[in-house]
C-alpha cells in the first residue's frame, strides 16, 4: 500500500509540472470577474428600471414570457420552457422570495449551474486527456512499465490522482468563483431560501413537493452533481487517453463530444433514444433547478445511471486495454 500511495504521488507530481491545473487556475480568475462585471453592470440596469422592488422586476419578467406565448415565432419547445418558468417565478412571488437576491453566493450558484455541463468539464479534460497518451508521445511509458509493479496498479494510481484534481477543480471552481464575485456583489447570501422539488408533468409544474432550501445547502447538492459530472467526464477522458496514442487526438475527442452534447441537447428532443447519450445528460443540475429535461422522460435519477453506467464501462476498458495491449511499441 505504501509503495502504491508513493506511486500516485508521483503521479501528482507529474500532474502539477505540466503546470495545467494552474491554467484551470487563471481561466477562472479571468472569466469569474468578466461574468461577475456584466452581471453587476445588469443589475445596475435592472435597478434604474424598478427601482429596488424586486416583486416589479419578477412581475414584468412573467408578463413578458406571457405576451410571447402568443407569438408564432416562438418555437413550441421554447413556449413549453416559459410556461414553467412562469409558474416557477409566481411560485416566489407568492411566498415573498426573491430568486435573483444579489450576493456572492448567489453568483456562485448561477455561475455554477451554467457552467456544469460545459465549461467544468472542458477544465477537467485539461487534466485528464492526456494522463496515458502522454506518456507514449513522450517515450515514458517504457521507463514507467520496467518498473517491477502490475500494470494495473500503474493506471490505478494514474486514475486516483485524476480523481482527486477533479475533486480540487470542483472545490476551486466555487472557491475562486465566491472570492472574486464577493467583492462586486458582497459576501452574504447564505441563508437565502432556494426552492427546490419542483415536479414537471409537460408544461405545467407540481408544486406538491417544493420545500424551501437555505442556500448553502443548496450549493452542496449542487457540488455534489457537479463533482459526478466531473468524476464521468473525467473517466471517459482517461480511456480514450488509454486508446488513442497522440495526446492531441485524444483531447479533440473528447472536446468534440462535449461541444456536440451541448448542441445536441437543444435538439435532440424528438430523438428519444438520445436520452442514452452521456452528453445528453451532463445538465444534472438544470433538474436541481426545476428546469425541463431536453428529452422527455428524462429524470434526475435516470441521468445518474446512465452516467454511471458510461463511467463503468470507461473503466473496465482502460484497464483491460492497458492490461492486455502491448504498449511498448
Amino acid at each position: 500500500m505504501k509503495r502504491f500511495w508513493a506511486m500516485v504521488q508521483n503521479e501528482v507530481v507529474k500532474i502539477i509540472k505540466k503546470k495545467r491545473f494552474y491554467i484551470v487556475l487563471l481561466i477562472l480568475a479571468i472569466m469569474v470577474p468578466i461574468f461577475s462585471y456584466a452581471q453587476m453592470r445588469q443589475s445596475l440596469e435592472r435597478q434604474e428600471s424598478y427601482g429596488t422592488d424586486w416583486r416589479l422586476e419578477v412581475q414584468q419578467a412573467i408578463i413578458d414570457n406571457q405576451n410571447s406565448l402568443s407569438s408564432d415565432r416562438v418555437p413550441q419547445e421554447w413556449k413549453i420552457y416559459r410556461q414553467i418558468y412562469i409558474q416557477q417565478m409566481q411560485y416566489y412571488l407568492d411566498n415573498d422570495v426573491n430568486p435573483n437576491e444579489p450576493g456572492g453566493v448567489t453568483f456562485t450558484r448561477e455561475f455554477i449551474n451554467n457552467s456544469a455541463a460545459l465549461f467544468i468539464p472542458l477544465m477537467i479534460l485539461t487534466i485528464a486527456s492526456d494522463l496515458v497518451s502522454s506518456e507514449r508521445t513522450g517515450g515514458t511509458i517504457k521507463m514507467l512499465l520496467a518498473r517491477p509493479v502490475r500494470r494495473w496498479k500503474v493506471l490505478l494510481s494514474k486514475l486516483t490522482a485524476l480523481l482527486m484534481f477533479v475533486s480540487l477543480i470542483v472545490v476551486s471552481a466555487y472557491l475562486v468563483c465566491y472570492l472574486i464575485s464577493g467583492v462586486f456583489f458582497g459576501y452574504s447570501g447564505w441563508s437565502i431560501p432556494i426552492f427546490t422539488g419542483f415536479v414537471l408533468n409537460g408544461s405545467d409544474v407540481d408544486l406538491t413537493y417544493v420545500q424551501a432550501t437555505p442556500q448553502w445547502q443548496y450549493l452542496l447538492m449542487q457540488a455534489g452533481l457537479v463533482w459526478f459530472v466531473g468524476i464521468v467526464v473525467a473517466l471517459l477522458a482517461f480511456m480514450v487517453s488509454v486508446l488513442v496514442r497522440s495526446t492531441a487526438a485524444s483531447i479533440v475527442v473528447m472536446m468534440a463530444a462535449l461541444i456536440s452534447g451541448s448542441i445536441l441537447t437543444n435538439m435532440a428532443s424528438a430523438w428519444t433514444s438520445a436520452k442514452y447519450l452521456f452528453m445528453v445528460n451532463l445538465g444534472l443540475t438544470e433538474y436541481l433547478a426545476g428546469n425541463p429535461a431536453p428529452i422527455d422522460g428524462m429524470t434526475l435519477g435516470f441521468s445518474l445511471a446512465v452516467l454511471a453506467a458510461w463511467g463503468a464501462v470507461s473503466v473496465f476498458i482502460s484497464f483491460i486495454v492497458f492490461t492486455k495491449r502491448d504498449v511498448l511499441t
